[in-house]
């Protein structure tokens, strides 16, 4: 599982013109599924990515967890984070997770989420989408399940 996680003062996700999902500051969470992920790898990433301190206190050192500063959350599928581009210049995806599987993995992220983040938005699984984002720094983070648990 791949979170790439954007610290941003806003941002917002549409789907055919019109915003399915919108905060202030707080997260947009990129999320990318393999088929060997489970409800245990996301509880763990779920976990680290809440507990990240990354936000600036009072004395601008990135100090600050999300739940410190009443930060919000935007999640949004994207399995071309698990795109191969060793061979040739057309990227493979056969690493992302098949869609039900993801699909049902997303929802699950999403509801855990949910229980800990006053407000959590989403965009639309296989959906295409247009992500806009005011990254704060910019500050951007790579959660990699394999290369942080090894699994």
């Amino acid at each position: 599982m791949k979170f790439v996680i954007q610290n941003v003062l806003n941002a917002s996700v549409s789907v055919d013109q019109k915003i399915v999902g919108q905060i202030n500051q707080g997260y947009v969470v990129f999320i990318g599924i393999s088929n060997d992920d489970n409800e245990e790898t996301a509880n763990k990433m779920i976990q680290k990515m809440l507990n990240l301190r990354i936000f600036q206190d009072e004395n601008g050192k990135t100090n600050l967890s999300l739940e410190q500063i009443s930060g919000e959350l935007l999640l949004i599928s994207q399995f071309t984070l698990y795109a191969d581009c060793k061979h040739g210049n057309r990227p493979s995806f056969i690493k992302a997770g098949k869609p039900e599987h993801a699909q049902k993995l997303y929802n699950y992220i999403i509801e855990q989420c949910k229980m800990k983040v006053p407000n959590v938005q989403t965009g639309i699984f296989g959906a295409d989408m247009k992500v806009s984002l005011t990254n704060d720094g910019p500050f951007t983070i790579v959660l990699d399940s394999t290369e942080i648990f090894g699994i």
